[in-house]
């Protein structure tokens, strides 16, 4: 199986899965399923977040779904508990759909990673 097919296959499996536990079988998209990692990454899932908490959390599954692929590296926890990434290697200029794939591709790293698919 070529490695398109499968991300492709992966990626539809961890939106479905998130879709029906998050979104009563809605389709999310991929910002929200950033956010959801946020979420967890941060470990307080019961919360209610303000706009500016969403868009760190949001930077926080992005720094730690990048970690593997050398962008970013876990510094600290601080007072409050929020991770915090020092950047490793600047992203290289990727086009919006190159972004994209780039993040489903760790995305689906991410939930491999935690066998919550195969």
């Amino acid at each position: 199986m070529s490695r398109d097919i499968q991300l492709k296959e992966r990626w539809e499996n961890v939106v479905n899965i998130l879709s029906n536990q998050f979104a009563d079988g809605d389709e999310l998209y991929l910002d929200a399923i950033i956010y959801l990692i946020g979420v967890q990454e941060l470990g307080k899932v019961k919360q209610t977040f303000k706009k500016d908490e969403k868009i760190n959390l949001m930077h926080i599954a992005i720094c730690r779904l990048l970690e593997p692929y050398g962008y970013y590296e876990f510094d600290f926890y601080d007072n409050d508990g929020w991770p915090h990434y020092k950047v490793k290697e600047e992203l290289p200029p990727l086009k919006a759909g190159e972004q994209s794939v780039l993040m489903k591709e760790a995305i689906v790293h991410y939930f491999l990673e935690r066998e919550l698919i195969k």
